[in-house]
């Protein structure tokens, strides 16, 4: 079955700078996007927890410059 669907020309413009070459197809090109855009392996509740602890060190300002991190480490 083939659906044909409207694209504003900005949104097909940008959809043909997508593509990984001239004959690739719209629907190989969507099809490839929407894989890289949807995990359907959600994190976990552990990943999820350090995120969120992540998070509060930020705002609680507990980080430090990249480059400081850098120098520590001898990188």
């Amino acid at each position: 079955m083939v659906t044909t669907i409207q694209l504003q020309p900005e949104t097909k413009s940008r959809l043909d700078d997508m593509k990984l070459h001239p004959r690739e197809t719209y629907d190989e090109t969507l099809n490839r996007l929407l894989d890289m855009a949807y995990d359907p392996e959600p994190l976990s509740e552990e990943s999820m927890k350090k995120i969120e602890e992540a998070f509060e060190d930020i705002r609680a300002g507990r980080v430090r410059p990249f480059e400081e991190y850098v120098r520590e480490q001898d990188l």
